[in-house]
């Protein structure tokens, strides 16, 4: 049975006994303490903490979840993957025990044929907590499973909580034997590689108190209500009911691991490590087309890190099994036409996901070459020095200048037989990354647990946020919170975190700036509101300072924001709009958001572009948004459920998390956005958008920068000021400026041009001086001296290489010359064939020379160059030079 089919079974069992079918949400995880998603429970989690109420009573899905702990041991062993799906249904208050067991026993058991697994009852075995005597008693006396097949288990095994305080509760699960060529018999408890775990059924029963690990935690008591929360893993149940040994051979591996031996002609089974190779190719190349799909673009943080990580990984093990040219373009396309079956918006999406896979592994590639030859020097020289650890230094230098991964340089230093310094790479790495996570989390969050949150909405429910249609309410305080402490009062000069029950404020998403503006209490107190924040679902903070007087929790509020400012952000916000459409227009599909600031007055908009977008095309870009300004659309914002959303054509933001109803914004017959924003109500409240220019912020990443309303009036009335300038100084017409400032420009080249010939000439007028003054060291002829000061590299070793050759008869000769060029001293030494019998080499000198000026250099033989930073130092460096030809000599 193919994955697509065991998916679809799963669904439509559920659906057919009461469930709603929950799609998969995206791989990128609404939570700030996930990168990822890596479990099927993930999205369900609001409703398990009782953050927010559950929208059905039964629910179902087959969740994407990407999990990297284990990272290194994929490949090596046969049970690690990245990518996985999971098979969950869900009761929140409804059924509990027996149902959750009877469900999956029918589904397991009930014949092809009547469209359930087709397993064999006989071959599966039941574990339970060690006292839960209910579950037992169920499998026994309901489900008729012999209790020689049912093993009782600890709390490490068979008991679930999230690891914090909340709900929690006992755990069965159903494992499948596959015969004695995989050990020994007894059951789970005695091989779980035998005994494989396919099903985890969660009996959410009781409440959970503070304690470490998986064990050692207090119950409190009894949950308010009894829910469920299962588990199928689906690639184990695919390698049992497509009879393979592990889950790289099961159909949407395996395809991708033959695609890998039709490019490097290495099959799979005839060596452990080629095999290992092409188990990381599939499952990489499978985990990044899935990560890029949901939006994740590679970079050098966060979930970007894993996409980028876990691509090179795949990369270079395709180099380790001989591919020499580009081979992820038919990787793609063959994990896009496998998952694609369960999945078709990998299909619809095929150019953009292979867009920026193409575009990794370019950069890749051209930075593999130039790293691995940065890598051996430093093995070479590390080895040569008697050492074992490779510097953190020089991984911190592959990782910055080259992309390298921290984990390929460790992969590639270990086949080398050398440790790396890890702890001096992560020096050299965490204060930045601390620094950056420390600011995001007090900016989304403030410093207060987020349970203090969650108590003010279970106590008042969610903010009505009204900023939709209104700029000022009237609302009460609900909550309170001063230095991130939940309080009944916060005085003048305070800085506080305010909960209001309904607000016209609108919290800073989906790529809009917060709105400002004050509050005012009944009292007479004032609040500044300087940013809003949802830290918890449905919850607008409003963070500020107490301006005039006491600020008391259910105190009535006029709460009203900065008109003006939100005016300027709906622009830009509306702006953003026509300028994803019109790049998308231009572009095609590929250029899809990867992300935005809607700012007063100004915005940016990330996209998806391999490469740079022309002056020309950028142009037409501007000009079709000023177009659609001068039609002046209505901007109409309309609530309505996802399905309908899709089917209208709306564009949805990778990585948002949308519910079953969704707002759309549409402009005209223009532009259909998901969006919770805030709008003009037609484009000719735009005025006019000054694209600035486009730059790269990432690997297949575009920015734009652009400037709307006033503020792009006043930046083209500055433009024409200068332009006008120029013209009276060119004394030209402002059409001819280019072509008058690129004359001015290519006769200010030619002069430049004489003017280095002339100085070259005057240089290297000195040679026969040079070389007639070179004093005896010895039996050595050394000219050594110093030219005029900002005499060019190249120009002073061209002066070098014509006085050595002017020293006739034989003599071994050292020619030694120094300059300083912007402030710092410049060496270059060379020898002739005479000089090097007698062991004068000019790298040695040069070095000596370059030690004594405070820096270094290198070269061959016959000649080298240095340099320093001390330009006082250049009579010393010379003498250090006459002593050492005299030693040498």
């Amino acid at each position: 049975m193919e994955s697509a089919e065991i998916r679809r079974r799963w669904l439509r069992f559920f659906e057919e006994r009461g469930h709603h079918v929950v799609p998969s949400a995206s791989l990128i995880a609404d939570d700030p303490t996930l990168l990822l998603v890596p479990a099927g429970m993930v999205p369900f989690k609001p409703y398990f903490l009782g953050e927010v109420k559950a929208p059905w009573q039964r629910a179902t899905s087959v969740q994407k979840c990407v999990r990297t702990p284990d990272i290194e041991e994929v490949g090596k062993t046969t049970r690690h993957g990245t990518f996985f799906q999971m098979c969950g249904n869900f009761s929140f208050g409804d059924y509990f025990k027996e149902g959750a067991i009877t469900f999956a026993w029918e589904l397991l058991t009930s014949s092809v044929a009547d469209g359930g697994y087709g397993l064999d009852p006989e071959k599966l075995w039941i574990t339970v907590y060690l006292d839960d005597d209910e579950a037992e008693r169920i499998w026994r006396e309901v489900v008729g499973v012999p209790a020689e097949r049912i093993q009782r288990l600890g709390k490490s095994e068979n008991y679930w909580s999230m690891g914090v305080p909340g709900p929690c509760g006992p755990c069965s699960e159903i494992n499948y034997d596959r015969g004695p060529e995989f050990g020994v018999e007894g059951g789970p408890a005695v091989n779980d590689e035998r005994y494989v775990e396919i099903w985890n059924l969660v009996f959410m029963q009781y409440e959970r108190g503070a304690g470490d690990g998986k064990e050692d935690f207090p119950i409190l008591g009894d949950l308010p209500s009894q829910n469920i929360d299962t588990g199928l893993g689906l690639e184990r149940l695919a390698m049992i009911l497509q009879g393979v040994r592990n889950m790289y051979e099961t159909d949407t591996l395996r395809v991708v691991m033959d695609k890998a031996t039709d490019l490097t002609g290495v099959a799979y089974g005839a060596d452990a490590a080629s095999d290992v190779s092409l188990r990381v190719v599939a499952d990489h190349l499978r985990t990044s087309v899935m990560l890029i799909g949901d939006g994740v673009t590679p970079g050098n943080e966060g979930r970007g890190y894993v996409l980028r990580r876990i691509m090179r990984r795949a990369i270079r093990n395709m180099r380790l099994l001989g591919a020499t040219e580009p081979v992820v373009a038919e990787l793609v396309d063959t994990v896009l036409k496998t998952m694609g079956q369960q999945y078709p918006e990998l299909l619809t999406d095929r150019k953009r996901i292979e867009t920026v896979a193409l575009a990794e592994e370019a950069a890749f590639l051209k930075a593999l070459k130039g790293g691995t030859n940065i890598l051996d020097t430093a093995v070479t020289e590390t080895k040569a020095a008697g050492g074992r650890v490779l510097a953190g230094e020089k991984a911190f230098l592959l990782h910055d200048t080259w992309g390298f991964p921290i984990d390929l340089t460790l992969e590639m230093a270990a086949e080398q037989g050398l440790s790396v310094d890890e702890d001096g790479f992560r020096r050299l790495m965490k204060e930045q990354r601390e620094r950056a996570k420390a600011d995001a989390k007090a900016k989304k969050t403030g410093h207060a647990d987020l349970s203090a949150y969650r108590e003010i909405a279970d106590n008042s429910g969610a903010t009505d946020f009204t900023g939709y249609t209104l700029t000022e309410n009237e609302s009460t305080v609900v909550g309170l919170l001063v230095d991130g402490v939940p309080s009944p009062a916060a005085a003048e000069g305070d800085e506080v975190e305010v909960i209001l029950d309904r607000s016209p404020f609108y919290a800073e998403g989906g790529g809009q700036l917060a709105d400002t503006g004050r509050i005012r209490l009944e009292t007479g107190a004032v609040i500044e509101v300087r940013d809003v924040q949802k830290p918890v679902p449905g919850v607008h903070v409003h963070k500020g300072v107490v301006q005039v007087g006491e600020v008391v929790v259910g105190t009535a509020a006029h709460a009203a924001i900065d008109v003006k400012r939100r005016r300027a952000i709906a622009r830009a916000h509306s702006a953003t709009h026509l300028t994803h459409q019109a790049l998308r227009d231009a572009l095609g599909p590929t250029a899809a958001q990867a992300g935005s600031e809607n700012s007063p007055g100004r915005f940016r908009f990330d996209f998806g572009s391999p490469n740079a977008v022309p002056g020309t095309v950028l142009t037409d870009v501007e000009q079709r948004i000023n177009d659609v300004l001068s039609r002046e659309l209505d901007v109409q914002a309309e609530v309505m459920s996802i399905d309908d959303a899709k089917k209208q054509g709306a564009i949805a933001e990778f990585g948002e998390k949308y519910g079953e109803r969704v707002r759309v914004v549409t402009i005209g017959d223009f532009s259909k956005e998901l969006c919770g924003g805030t709008h003009v109500h037609n484009t000719a409240q735009l005025g006019l958008v000054k694209l600035l220019g486009e730059s790269s912020i990432g690997s297949g990443v575009r920015r734009v920068e652009a400037l709307v309303g006033a503020d792009a009036y006043n930046f083209l009335a500055k433009e024409h000021t200068v332009v006008a300038q120029l013209t009276d100084l060119v004394k030209g017409r402002p059409e001819e400026l280019p072509e008058k400032i690129s004359g001015m420009l290519a006769k200010l080249k030619d002069a430049e041009k004489e003017i280095e010939r002339y100085r070259a000439e005057k240089v290297l007028q000195a040679a026969a001086g040079l070389a007639e003054g070179a004093k005896d060291v010895r039996g050595v002829a050394l000219a050594a001296g110093r030219v005029p000061d900002g005499t060019s590299a190249d120009d002073l070793r061209k002066l070098v290489l014509d006085v050595r050759g002017r020293i006739q008869g034989g003599r071994a000769a050292v020619v030694a010359l120094f300059t300083v060029a912007n402030g710092r001293p410049l060496t270059v030494i060379a020898t002739n064939d005479a000089a090097r019998d007698r062991g004068l080499k000019a790298g040695d000198l040069v070095r000596t020379a370059a030690k004594t000026l405070g820096g270094g250099g290198g070269g061959k033989p016959d000649v080298a160059q240095g340099g320093g930073q001390n330009p006082e130092a250049v009579d010393e460096a010379i003498a250090a030079v006459e002593r050492l030809v005299a030693e040498a000599a």
